[in-house]
């Protein structure tokens, strides 16, 4: 067969075989992240922010200040206690300003240091921790929880896996009546719940926020900050070339040996790959930012100590910016962060201002639109309010009511005290008298602005006013 036919044969027979088709799939499943414990100053300061954090949830609860919880949403009586402060839901401006608050501090410290609030302080950062330290008592460092995942059931398995789901279970089941005691006061919903009588509701959501953290902080761990979070998603927006990263530094590290020190020369990194074993959400550091890492420093303290042990400077992965790794200087003081700065301090001043304004007593005047006024035997005029009252107190007020026109006249109020039981809707009829004084004066107007002013008994220093139209029976 010459080379011509030999040619054609191979054209033919290749047509005559089936195509093959590759599969590519569109989902893949996660592979469970084993990550190594890392040692040094940033895992030391997660350990402290993890522990003072968790310190606060638990113990906040059981705090009081004046026989009142230092914390305590107490939504069957729309009374918010907040570090010594009473709120009620007429206070909506001043909870809003302080989740405004809340918000602008969050964007101010990432476009300072990136997202030190998901590497330090975020409560899935915080309580993922916590369940790798129950998973690491129960089952050991990386390379043991990995030989026991690939080892078959046995007693020994069992044993740890079980207690380690118990510890994981008490666990958020504590997170979990920790969070109710935000709602319901400490020192009732546990005595409570050792005596078998605890309410549904409360029952209810102490169990699903510890069922929450029991799957959050054991199961879905990495995949809640890469999927669920929307902060990482546009925390991005908040990142100049200024901004603090965490980065590889490829000019020293590269070209990189091999595992044992060996191959190219030049380049610091030794492909030990302990930052990514380290890192929470499995990520290689050293092929740049990615949106996944959460800036735990994890493999900041993985590398400085393989660096150390090599003799080699510290800090091939590091704090660092886009500008400084351009040779740049690197600016703390720059338009985006005096813009944060500027609102920041602008909404700190306005908080101070609705703090120093927020009086616990309110009040509103209504006329009564069912008659305009009344004419009295005595010959004074009588007009009909309804006076809706809101305080803070959980405890009956005594208060004292009076009125005056602009031209300082008093007038006659019935009642001019009265006692407001907690909880009760506040809502009063109040009579006020003036004289009749339709004498043909110019100056007597048949509407007068009159200001009725709101005495505490108890605490003379709370006092508030209100304005009101008053008919006079004047005829101009």
């Amino acid at each position: 067969m010459s080379c011509k036919e030999k040619a054609a044969f191979e054209r033919r027979s290749a047509a005559a075989r089936p195509a093959v088709t590759e599969s590519v799939l569109m989902y893949q499943a996660s592979t469970k992240i084993q990550s190594r414990s890392a040692h040094g100053r940033y895992a030391r300061l997660r350990v402290i922010a993890t522990v003072a954090l968790l310190g606060l949830y638990y113990l906040v609860p059981w705090l009081s200040w004046h026989g009142q919880p230092l914390v305590l949403f107490d939504l069957p009586h729309r009374r918010f206690h907040i570090l010594g402060l009473t709120l009620v839901p007429q206070d909506l401006l001043l909870l809003t300003a302080l989740l405004l608050l809340a918000a602008l501090t969050l964007f101010l410290f990432t476009s300072l240091a990136g997202r030190l609030w998901c590497g330090y302080a975020c409560p899935q950062t915080v309580w993922t921790e916590a369940f790798l330290w129950i998973e690491q008592a129960f089952e050991g460092d990386r390379h043991q929880r990995l030989r026991l995942d690939r080892a078959p059931w046995h007693r020994e398995k069992l044993l740890r896996r079980g207690g380690k789901h118990l510890a994981w279970a008490l666990f958020g089941l504590f997170t979990g009546l920790s969070f109710v005691a935000y709602f319901v006061p400490a020192r009732e919903l546990f005595p409570a719940l050792l005596a078998g009588t605890l309410s549904g509701w409360a029952l209810f959501w102490s169990l699903f926020y510890g069922f929450a953290t029991w799957g959050n902080a054991g199961f879905m761990r990495e995949q809640v900050c890469k999927y669920m979070c929307p902060y990482a998603r546009f925390q991005s927006a908040m990142f100049d070339r200024d901004t603090l990263i965490i980065a590889y530094d490829d000019k020293r590290g590269e070209p990189r040996k091999d595992a044992r020190g060996k191959g190219a020369t030049g380049g610091d990194c030794v492909s030990c790959t302990l930052c990514v074993q380290v890192c929470p959400v499995g990520i290689d550091i050293r092929d740049g930012l990615q949106y996944e890492c959460i800036a735990c420093a994890a493999c900041i303290d993985a590398c400085d100590s393989v660096m150390t042990s090599v003799g080699k400077p510290r800090g091939l992965i590091r704090y660092t910016s886009a500008n400084r790794d351009a040779g740049k200087p690197f600016r703390l003081l720059r338009p985006r962060t005096l813009g944060y700065g500027a609102v920041w301090l602008a909404a700190c001043a306005g908080f101070i201002a609705l703090l120093a304004l927020h009086s616990p007593l309110r009040f509103d005047v209504l006329r009564d639109r069912h008659a305009l006024y009344r004419e009295l035997a005595s010959g004074e005029i009588e007009n009909v309010y309804t006076l809706k009252l809101s305080d803070t107190a959980d405890q009956p007020r005594h208060y004292r009511l009076s009125a005056r026109f602009a031209d300082g006249e008093v007038l006659a109020i019935a009642p001019s005290t009265f006692t407001h039981q907690p909880g009760e809707a506040g809502t009063t009829t109040i009579a006020l008298r003036a004289a009749a004084r339709d004498d043909g004066n110019p100056s007597r107007r048949p509407v007068e602005t009159v200001a009725i002013e709101l005495q505490d008994l108890d605490q003379p220093g709370i006092h508030a006013r209100r304005n009101a139209r008053f008919l006079t029976g004047a005829q101009h």
